[in-house]
C-alpha cells in the first residue's frame, strides 16, 4: 500500500505563520476605523451643539429687539434650531455626524429638549409682555446646552483613549508579525537556499557525487530532488561524454544535410520557368539527396485516374517507355495512399509479377512520396533502391517537405500561366471594346451610307449620290483618323509612379496629328494614382482630345491637372462649342458616352461645360481615388 505524503508548499507555510497576525491586524484596523468614525461623528455633534448655543442667543436677541411670534427672522432661527435638534437626535451619515450616546448624554439631551419646549412656550409662541426674565432663562437654557456639549466631549475623550490603545496594539502586532516573518523566512527560505548554494559550489568544483540532504516537502524539497536528479544526470553525462558528443555531432550533421537539401530544392524551384525543367531538375536533385538508384516523377490528372511521367532518372529505358502513363490501381506506383502519406513497397515480399518492371530492373524497394497541396494530390515521386531500405522519421519528414516544395512550385507555375492567359484575355477584351466604341460605330454609319448610295443609284438621283458619296468620304476619313488614334492610344502607357509623363506624351502626339497647340498645367502634390485608375483617366483625356479633333474646330487646347484637395483633369478648347442644356447630348454622342462610362467605372464625377462660340470644357474629378502601391 502506498502512503501519500501531504506536501505543504512554502507559500502555505509562510501563510500559516503570518495569517494569525494578519487577521489580528485586520481586526484591530477595523476596530480603529470604527472608533475613528465614532470620533468624527462626535466632533460633528459637538460642532452642531455649539451652533445650537449660538442659535439660542440669536433667538433671545431677536425676541428682545422685536417681540412677536410672527417675525420671519425669528421663525427662521426657530427652524434652524429644530433642524439642529433633529440632526443630533437622528445623526447624519453624510458628514458623518453621530452623537456618542450614553446615559449622561441622553439625560443632558433630554434636558435640552425640555428646556427648548419651555423656552418656546414662554417666549416664542406668544408675544411676551415682560422681558425681564428673558436673559436669565436664556442663560439657563444655554447652560443646559453647554452641559450637553461637555458630556459629548467627555464621551469622546474615552473613545480617544481607546483609539490610542488600539494604535499601540496594531504597532505591537506589526512588530511581532515582522519578527515571526523573519524567523519563518530564515527557516523556510534562507537555510534551504544556503544548502543549495553549497551544493552548487560542489558541483562547480567537479564533485558530481554530492547530493543535497532533504530539506522538507515544500518547493525547496522539490528543488532539492530536482537538483539531485540533475547532479545524477550530469554524473552520467560526464561518464560517457565522448559518446554523447559523437551522437550530437551526428544529429547536427544530419540536420545540416537536411537544410542543404531544402536549400538546394528551394533554389532550383525558384529558378524553374517550365514544368519540364522543374520536373527534370527536381528528380535529379531528389535522387542525389535520397541516395536512390532511380527516381520517377509522375503528374496526376484532376480525378487522379491517370499518372503521367514527367521526368525519370536512373531507370531503364524500357521501364520508362512502359510506364509513361499509368492507370490508377494497375500498379503500386500511381496509387494514392489512403492517408496521402509516404509508402514503402518491399518488391521481393510481394507476389511474383506484381512489379515486373521493377523486379526486372533489380530493384528491391520502392518508396512512393505523394506530391500534394492543400490535401489535394497533384502527383507522386517514386524512389527506387537496389537494397532493402526503410526511411527513418527524419528522412520521411525531409522527403515530404521536398515534395511539398515541388507541389508549391507546380501550383505557382500553373497560376502564372493562368495569370498570363488572363492578361492576354483582358488585353483582347480591351481591344475589342475600343474597336466597338470607335471604329465599329463609324463602320455602322458607312454601312447605312452604302445602302443610301444603292437607293440613289437605283433612282438615278445624282445629287443624292454626290451627297452620300461626300458622307462616305467623311466617314472613311474619320475611320482612318480613329484607327490612327487607336494606334496612338495602344502605344501610350502610364508611368507606375506619375501620370504626368503619359499626359505629356499624349499631348505631343495630338499636336503632331492635328497641328493644334496644346498646354499642360499641373498643380499640387498628391500620392500617385493606381495603374488601373491612370489607364482610365488617360483614355478619357484621349477621347476628349479626339472630340476636339473631330468637332471643335479649335486653335488651341489646354489640359489642367489639380492634385489637391482632389484629382481634377480638365480638357478645354477654344472651338465653336455647342449647347449642353438643349438635349443635344443623346445616344448619338458616342464619345461623351464612352467618357461618362469610363468615369463611372472608376467612381469619378464627369461634367461637360460648353456654349456656342465659347469652346468646350470636359472635367473629370476623382473624389477618393486609389493610390499606387
Amino acid at each position: 500500500m502506498t502512503v501519500t505524503q501531504t506536501r505543504l508548499s512554502l507559500s502555505h507555510k509562510l501563510a500559516l505563520a503570518v495569517s494569525p497576525f494578519l487577521l489580528l491586524a485586520l481586526f484591530t484596523t477595523a476596530v480603529t476605523s470604527w472608533v475613528s468614525w465614532q470620533l468624527n461623528g462626535g466632533a460633528a455633534a459637538v460642532n452642531e451643539a455649539g451652533r445650537m448655543r449660538m442659535q439660542a442667543y440669536r433667538i433671545a436677541l431677536t425676541v428682545a429687539s422685536n417681540p412677536g411670534s410672527g417675525d420671519q427672522k425669528l421663525l427662521a432661527h426657530i427652524d434652524n434650531f429644530n433642524q439642529s435638534l433633529t440632526l443630533l437626535r437622528n445623526g447624519d451619515s453624510a458628514r458623518p455626524l453621530q452623537v456618542p450616546w450614553d446615559t449622561t448624554v441622553r439625560q443632558h439631551f433630554a434636558d435640552v429638549e425640555k428646556d427648548w419646549a419651555q423656552f418656546r412656550a414662554n417666549w416664542l409662541e406668544h408675544t411676551p409682555v415682560n422681558l425681564s426674565r428673558l436673559t436669565p432663562e436664556t442663560e439657563a437654557f444655554v447652560a443646559d446646552i453647554d452641559a450637553l456639549v461637555n458630556s459629548i466631549e467627555a464621551n469622546m475623550a474615552g473613545w480617544t483613549s481607546t483609539l490610542r490603545l488600539l494604535q499601540i496594539g496594531v504597532l505591537m502586532v506589526a512588530l511581532l508579525g515582522a519578527v515571526i516573518l523573519l524567523v519563518a523566512g530564515y527557516l523556510f527560505v534562507l537555510e534551504p537556499v544556503n544548502q543549495l548554494k553549497q551544493a552548487i559550489g560542489k558541483i562547480q568544483d567537479g564533485d558530481f557525487a554530492f547530493r543535497v540532504a532533504p530539506v522538507g516537502n515544500d518547493e525547496f524539497g522539490t528543488l532539492a530532488e530536482g537538483f539531485n536528479g540533475m547532479a545524477a544526470h550530469l554524473q552520467s553525462l560526464y561518464g560517457n561524454l565522448a559518446s554523447k558528443v559523437t551522437e550530437k555531432t551526428a544529429e547536427l550533421e544530419e540536420k545540416h544535410e537536411r537544410l542543404e537539401s531544402l536549400y538546394e530544392v528551394t533554389a532550383l524551384v525558384a529558378r524553374a520557368t517550365s514544368l519540364e525543367d522543374l520536373a527534370r531538375d527536381f528528380s535529379k536533385s531528389l535522387m542525389s539527396i535520397a541516395k536512390a538508384d532511380g527516381v520517377a516523377l509522375r503528374w496526376s490528372d484532376q480525378a487522379q485516374r491517370r499518372y503521367l511521367m514527367l521526368a525519370a532518372s536512373g531507370l531503364p529505358s524500357e521501364m520508362i517507355e512502359e510506364e509513361q502513363c499509368l492507370i490508377a490501381g494497375e500498379c503500386f506506383c500511381g496509387s494514392s495512399a489512403p492517408e496521402n502519406a509516404l509508402v514503402v513497397i518491399p518488391i521481393r515480399s510481394l507476389p511474383q509479377g506484381s512489379l515486373k518492371h521493377c523486379a526486372k530492373a533489380g530493384f528491391e524497394t520502392v518508396v512512393n512520396v505523394p506530391v500534394q497541396m492543400h490535401d489535394r494530390q497533384m502527383g507522386e515521386v517514386s524512389l527506387f533502391f537496389h537494397a532493402r531500405v526503410s526511411p527513418s522519421p527524419a528522412e520521411r519528414s525531409l522527403l515530404e517537405a521536398l515534395s511539398s516544395h515541388l507541389a508549391g512550385a507546380m501550383e505557382n507555375l500553373r497560376l502564372n500561366a493562368l495569370a498570363r492567359e488572363a492578361a492576354v484575355s483582358g488585353e483582347r477584351h480591351h481591344l475589342s471594346r475600343e474597336l466597338h466604341d470607335s471604329i465599329a460605330q463609324s463602320l455602322a454609319f458607312l454601312k447605312i451610307q452604302v445602302q443610301l448610295m444603292r437607293d440613289a443609284m437605283q433612282s438615278q438621283d445624282k445629287a443624292a449620290m454626290q451627297s452620300v458619296l461626300d458622307e462616305i468620304d467623311i466617314g472613311v476619313r474619320e475611320s482612318y483618323g480613329d484607327v490612327r488614334e487607336l494606334l496612338v492610344h495602344f502605344r501610350t502607357r502610364t508611368n507606375a509612379e506619375d501620370i504626368e509623363a503619359a499626359l505629356a506624351t499624349t499631348l505631343r502626339k495630338f499636336e503632331v496629328q492635328t497641328g493644334l497647340r496644346t498646354a499642360l498645367a499641373i498643380t499640387g502634390n498628391a500620392m500617385p494614382l493606381a495603374p488601373d485608375i491612370q489607364i482610365q483617366v488617360l483614355h478619357i483625356v484621349q477621347e476628349a482630345l479626339s472630340n476636339v479633333r473631330k468637332h471643335a474646330r479649335a486653335s488651341q487646347v489646354w489640359l489642367r491637372v489639380e492634385q489637391q484637395p482632389a484629382w481634377v483633369f480638365e480638357v478645354r478648347d477654344d472651338g465653336v462649342g455647342f449647347l449642353v442644356d438643349d438635349g443635344s447630348i443623346d445616344d448619338t454622342h458616342i464619345g461623351l458616352q464612352i467618357m461618362a462610362e469610363r468615369a463611372q467605372r472608376v467612381g469619378a464625377a464627369f461634367e461637360v461645360r460648353s456654349a456656342p462660340g465659347q469652346g468646350c470644357s470636359v472635367c473629370l474629378t476623382l473624389v477618393s481615388p486609389a493610390i499606387s502601391t
